[in-house]
């Protein structure tokens, strides 16, 4: 089987479009390329190249193609019309089922020809999130100049240029070189093969996979802290990063100067992190360590002596300007920095960041008793919980808002609680961050969240589609993994009125805001699915219920899941659904049948026995359900099993007489009753 060995080398390219350019190339070219079945496809990115191998076959088979044409018997400007558009003749078609019917030969097209056909078009429209333009003559676009295309078929160039007419491409012509390090090795070479090539590429001081970049940054940084006793700071971001970075990644470590080991380690970390890609360091004991990691795109011939001091000067420069914004912030108070929020938009039909933050005061109050926190330092952590957000360091990095908060509340002498709120606020920032469990912390988060909910479903920014600009899919799974993770008792929806009743205006009654209980519901639903829960049954007992009590739900969803896992649970599962199919089909036919059955109407003792089953079960369930002994009421509901077996083993339902047909109905319809108030067993699956 040939393989196909394409680069394309250009000016650096971002590292956050590499991994997605790769992608990008292989999904496309194994499209483009379907015919040729390719396979085994593997991507390449880096600092300065993507590109792509494959193996395909050899040829595109050749095939016949039938084109049917008129009937048979169609006047003559229809047949002429025809083979004008094919260019053919009347002899060359054949009667075939009462139509003219041209049988066209496809000849086999080698694989080279059908890759020089493909390449330059698929170049052309390639999908940069952002591309540039550069020279004269051509309108040709990339992410970067494109300098080189290397295209070869078991060894062979396959010829094609970006000319497209008058276009001339910047004189791109496929060749059979590469280029190894721009700095140690930038001559061209001349690979047979993809095996070659990266070995090629290895020797010139490129490593062509961005996984095994990846593998030796981050294995290399953390040997070189473990020689001195420390441990590196988890950033697979930065370690991706880095990756894009570097095409020959040599890991080095720094020393950080004592004067300014008593910033703040956050502030450090976010400081190296962002201006220079370095990577923070830790004692055993989790504090800052006075050494940093970074990564040099070379191995310099001094062994890096120069590198580190160079990049040790520019740390100290770094450093000193967070320390000019962390003693000048220190210089007021935070409370005092409060009225400057008024002076900040937060959305043009919301107010400022002051107005919301008075909202936010006073659903943290109301909160507060509903998760066991003081009302008072919920108001207040509410109160300062925005106010970082006018300091010096968070305008440099807003990465640290809340956390810079809490050190400067912490150094104003506020309550711990109070502090440790201010931090937590924004919790969880994302799926794999923590959630807030001190009571005061989950208030003020709560009241966070819920705000924005509240406040931009109001507005009418909603999400739609992909489109969620304000971050309100991640503001309501962070409502419910607060719930969730600290088995909260709350009212949601009373909640969202509650916090609605602060909004400016008539946003109050703001249509869309009916749909916020719904919209969270289906964030769960989703977070369930993710987890591998029974989303289904979810679905099923929110169905027509109005509780909003997402812990309630959930212990309901766990029991009802739970009988169904038994034999018990699936057989009553679908007696249900028959006895339900049934009434829809009857209902259809002449009406709801609701009443209740006359007991001198049953004729079988299994009627007897469902309609006794169903007087002692139905208030056992009520019961149980009202005073949320949920597994109670899923054992008496699984209870019926039996006699619901035997009811339609042996019982007609539709039977000749009328009356007995109503009434069995009737009786059907009660077990329908029953069940809802468990859930709605037509939404679940099985």
């Amino acid at each position: 089987m040939p393989e196909l060995l394409l680069e394309l080398l250009s000016e650096e390219i971002p590292a956050r479009m590499q991994t997605r350019a790769a992608e990008d190339l292989v999904r496309l070219v194994g499209e483009a390329l379907a015919p040729l079945n390719p396979r085994a496809a593997t991507g390449f990115s880096g600092p300065r190249r993507i590109a792509l191998t494959l193996t395909l076959d050899a040829t595109v088979p050749g095939t016949t193609i039938a084109e049917r044409g008129p009937r048979e018997g169609a006047p003559d400007k229809a047949l002429d019309g025809f083979t004008r558009k094919h260019g053919v003749t009347r002899d060359d078609l054949v009667p075939e089922g009462g139509f003219w019917v041209l049988n066209r030969t496809v000849p086999p097209v080698e694989a080279a020809t059908r890759i020089a056909e493909i390449l330059p078009p698929l170049l052309r429209r390639f999908p940069w999130p952002k591309s540039m333009r550069w020279g004269q003559g051509s309108a040709f676009t990339w992410v970067r100049p494109l300098r080189r295309i290397l295209c070869l078929l078991d060894g062979q160039v396959v010829d094609f240029t970006l000319a497209d007419g008058e276009d001339n491409g910047h004189g791109l012509r496929a060749d059979r070189f590469s280029e190894g390090h721009r700095f140690t090795a930038p001559a061209p070479f001349a690979p047979d093969n993809a095996a070659a090539w990266q070995a090629g590429l290895r020797d010139r001081q490129v490593l062509a996979d961005a996984a095994e970049r990846r593998t030796l940054i981050a294995e290399g940084v953390a040997r070189l802290a473990a020689e001195e006793g420390l441990s590196v700071v988890a950033d697979p971001g930065l370690v991706d990063e880095v990756a894009g970075l570097t095409e020959w990644p040599v890991p080095f470590l720094g020393r950080i100067d004592a004067a300014f080991m008593d910033l703040p380690a956050e502030v450090m970390q976010v400081s190296m992190r962002v201006n220079q890609r370095y990577f923070a360091l830790r004692n055993d004991d989790g504090s800052a360590a006075p050494r940093f990691a970074f990564v040099a795109n070379l191995l310099p011939a001094d062994g890096g002596a120069l590198t580190i001091a160079g990049n040790e000067r520019v740390l100290r420069a770094r450093f000193a300007d967070a320390r000019h914004f962390w003693d000048l912030d220190r210089s007021r108070t935070l409370a005092s920095r409060v009225p400057a929020l008024d002076a900040v938009v937060f959305h043009a039909a919301l107010g400022s960041q002051g107005a919301r933050v008075a909202r936010i005061v006073r659903l943290a109050g109301l909160l507060a008793p509903m998760v066991g926190a003081d009302p008072a330092q919920a108001e207040r952590a509410a109160l300062l919980a925005k106010a970082d957000l006018t300091t010096g360091m968070v305008g440099e990095f807003p990465e640290l808002q809340g956390v810079m908060g809490a050190y400067y509340a912490r150094h104003d002498g506020e309550a711990a609680d109070v502090a440790q709120a201010v931090a937590e606020h924004y919790m969880p920032r994302g799926q794999t961050d923590g959630v807030p469990t001190a009571p005061v912390s989950i208030a003020v988060a709560l009241a966070d969240k819920i705000d924005s909910l509240t406040a931009f479903f109001a507005a009418g920014e909603k999400p739609g589609g992909s489109g969620d600009p304000y971050a309100l899919r991640r503001a309501a799974l962070g409502v419910i993994r607060i719930i969730r993770e600290n088995a909260l008792r709350l009212d949601l929806v009373r909640l969202f009125v509650l916090a609605s009743e602060s909004l400016p205006g008539d946003l109050a009654n703001a249509p869309d805001l009916e749909l916020l209980p719904a919209f969270v519901a289906e964030r769960l639903r989703v977070q369930l699915r993710a987890e591998g829960a029974r989303h289904d049954i979810l679905a099923a007992i929110s169905s027509g219920n109005a509780d909003s009590d997402i812990t309630r739900l959930l212990a309901r969803t766990e029991a009802l899941a739970a009988m169904l896992a038994t034999d018990d649970g699936r057989n009553l599962l679908a007696a249900t659904k028959r006895a339900a199919n049934i009434l829809r089909i009857e209902d259809r036919k002449d009406g709801p049948h609701d009443g209740t059955p006359d007991p001198a109407l049953y004729e079988q003792d299994e009627e007897r026995d469902l309609a006794r089953a169903l007087l002692e079960t139905i208030p056992t369930v009520e019961a149980a359900i009202a005073g949320e002994r949920f597994e109670d009421a899923m054992r008496a509901a699984a209870g019926l099993r039996p006699v619901l077996d035997r009811f339609f083993e042996a019982v007609t339902v539709n039977a000749d007489r009328a009356d007995l047909r109503l009434n069995r109905l009737r009786l059907l319809a009660d077990l329908r009753r029953m069940t809802v108030l468990i859930a709605d067993f037509s939404q679940i699956e099985g």
